[in-house]
C-alpha cells in the first residue's frame, strides 16, 4: 500500500516505519505535535515541529476556539502544507493534540491525514528510529478561505438543537467535571442530555495510551447512545480532550461527528446556558 490516499486514519508505528523504510512512500509531511524539548530530544526522521498552541485562538476564557483564517493561513503556509500532501500526525498525550489538529484539517477541507496510534510514546517503546536533527519546512502559499461550518458547532446551535432526538452530546471530560463535583468554570455540571465517556477510557494507559480494541470501545459507546446513526457533538473544557474523541469517532466510522470548540470554558461561563448536575 504505497498510495497515501489509501492509508487509514489510524496507523501503527511499525507499519509506518516499514512504509518509510521502503523508499516508495508518496509525498507525506510528518507533523510533531509534542513539545519543543521532546522534539529536540528525538523525533521521527524529517518530522516538522508544529506548535500546537498556534492552532487555537488561546484567548481566555474560551481558549479552544479556532484562530482567524489569517493565522491558520500563516501557520499552514509556514509548515509547507499543499493540497496533495498526506499529513502524518503524532503527539505525546495519546491523541488529544493529533485529534484536535485532524479536526482543524477537516474544517479547512484537508482530509488527507493519518495519526500514529500511541504517538511518540509508542514509537519509542518499539525502538523505532529517531532523529535529533530539526527539519525546516519549505514554505508554501496555503490560503485558508473555506471552513466546513458543519464541523464547528456553536453555543447558539447547541441551544437550538438540544431537544433534537437525533443529537447526542459526547462529554469527554472527567466524571467529576461532568457531575459537577469539580468545577472549572462559573457553573458546574454538564450540558443537558449530554453523556459522559472520558477520553482516556478508550486508551490502554499501561501501553503508551494506544487505543483499546475498537469493538470494545464501540460497544461501550452504544450503551450510552453514542452511535454512528446520530449527529454526535463532542466537547470537553477547551476542545483538546475532545479532539481525541472526535478522532475516535472518525476511526469508528461515524459519518456525522462534530465538535463544540467553545466547550465547557464557554458553556460553563455563559450566563444564559442551562446546566444539569
Amino acid at each position: 500500500m504505497n498510495d497515501s490516499t489509501a492509508w487509514p486514519i489510524l496507523i501503527e508505528p511499525e507499519w509506518l516505519n516499514a512504509q518509510l523504510q521502503s523508499g516508495t512512500t508518496p509525498t507525506i509531511s510528518i507533523w510533531d505535535l509534542t513539545t519543543k524539548e521532546s522534539y529536540q530530544e528525538g523525533h521521527l526522521e524529517n518530522a516538522i515541529f508544529v506548535n500546537f498552541a498556534s492552532l487555537r485562538s488561546g484567548e481566555p476564557p474560551v481558549q479552544g476556539l479556532l484562530p482567524s483564517n489569517e493565522q491558520l493561513t500563516e501557520v499552514f503556509s509556514q509548515i509547507g502544507l499543499k493540497d496533495d500532501t498526506h499529513i502524518v500526525l503524532y503527539d505525546d498525550d495519546g491523541g488529544g493534540k493529533s485529534g484536535r489538529t485532524a479536526w482543524t484539517l477537516d474544517v479547512i477541507g484537508h482530509h488527507n491525514y493519518s495519526v500514529i496510534n500511541g504517538g511518540i510514546m509508542a514509537w519509542k517503546a518499539k525502538g523505532l528510529p529517531l532523529s535529533s536533527s530539526p527539519t525546516e519546512p519549505s514554505a508554501t502559499d496555503y490560503p485558508v478561505t473555506y471552513l466546513t461550518d458543519e464541523l464547528v458547532v456553536s453555543r447558539e446551535w447547541l441551544l437550538e438543537h438540544l431537544d433534537n432526538e437525533q443529537l447526542i452530546v459526547w462529554d469527554a471530560r472527567s466524571p467529576q467535571e461532568f457531575d459537577g463535583s469539580l468545577a472549572r468554570a462559573t457553573k458546574a455540571g454538564h450540558i443537558p442530555g449530554a453523556v459522559n465517556y472520558e477520553w482516556t477510557r478508550a486508551m490502554q494507559l499501561d501501553n503508551n495510551r494506544t487505543l483499546r480494541p475498537l469493538e470494545e470501545i464501540k460497544g461501550e459507546l452504544e450503551k450510552l447512545g453514542i452511535t454512528p446513526d446520530k449527529t454526535v457533538v463532542t466537547h470537553c473544557q477547551t476542545h483538546h480532550r475532545s479532539g481525541f474523541t472526535y478522532l475516535l469517532g472518525k476511526i469508528l466510522g461515524f459519518k456525522d461527528i462534530r465538535a463544540y470548540p467553545g466547550s465547557w470554558a464557554e458553556w460553563g461561563n455563559h450566563p444564559d446556558t442551562p446546566v444539569e448536575r
